[in-house]
């Protein structure tokens, strides 16, 4: 025979059941946010940030971008988008801006876009018209002789013994030289490839970058930001290039606010 205290027991195990479920769904609510590296550097530049975002609870993917090409690149980024159940924050370093800028090609999964030291394009412009625009960047003397491929390519490499100064000065030495070591090449070609879509136009963007960046000059990424109508643009006093890995705390927070901020 069930009595009165049994059926209130059974009640509230429902009930906290119930609640649980419910905090589970919520949690599981958060979207999915999207790291993709830039050039010269690889998906471990964006440890510190994504262990942030998983202590916070966020399905965190450090997309391994391919550097061969900006259309090549994003088809790539678009894959991942497709097959990633949503709501997404689109996160790129670098050249990487360039890549989430074409990946999105209208996917109601992306909220938020964030560009860390990032190229952010219009349509027709590359990576390398846009450092150029402006007085500052410091990378031409350091890259090595170019590696030519078959296929009439040539892959780019940072000197090994210039890679810190030019790319991490605020880095541990040892970390830094770490980095020289396992970079990823990018193609001249990539660099030289017009955008084809700018996704800043109609989706929310966030702007994160160092005033001591010798890859792109500060003035560039201000300039790219103010023209995306950035909700938000966090300068950093005295980072470098790779502000993700220097900063983590702050890049992490920014790309959660942004997060909050389009996840309603």
């Amino acid at each position: 025979m069930t009595t009165t205290k049994t059926r209130n027991t059974i009640a509230a195990t429902l009930l906290a059941v119930s609640t649980l479920g419910s905090a589970t769904s919520f949690a599981a609510e958060k979207p999915t946010v999207i790291l993709v590296h830039g050039a010269f550097a690889e998906s471990a530049s964006w440890n510190g940030v994504a262990s942030r975002l998983i202590d916070q609870g966020y399905p965190v993917v450090a997309a391994a971008n391919p550097l061969r090409g900006v259309a090549n690149d994003a088809g790539y980024v678009s894959d991942i988008i497709e097959h990633t159940a949503g709501p997404i924050v689109l996160v790129g370093h670098s050249y990487g801006g360039s890549v989430i800028t074409n990946a999105v090609k209208g996917s109601s999964k992306v909220k938020a876009l964030v560009y860390v030291a990032a190229f952010a394009p219009a349509v027709g412009e590359s990576a390398a018209v846009l450092a150029g625009q402006f007085p500052g960047s410091t990378l031409g003397p350091t890259l090595a002789e170019p590696v030519q491929l078959g296929d009439g390519n040539q892959d780019l490499y940072i000197q090994q013994d210039k890679f810190a100064e030019q790319f991490a000065a605020d880095v541990a030495p040892a970390e830094a030289a770490l980095m020289a070591a396992t970079q990823r090449p990018v193609t001249a070609a990539a660099l030289n490839e017009g955008s084809q879509q700018s996704a800043w136009d109609y989706v929310p963007s966030w702007f994160v970058y160092g005033t001591a960046d010798k890859n792109i000059p500060e003035a560039a990424l201000k300039f790219m930001a103010e023209r995306a109508g950035s909700r938000k643009t966090l300068t950093i006093p005295g980072a470098s290039h790779v502000v993700m890995t220097s900063h983590p705390d702050e890049v992490a927070a920014l790309i959660s606010e942004a997060a909050e901020a389009t996840n309603k």
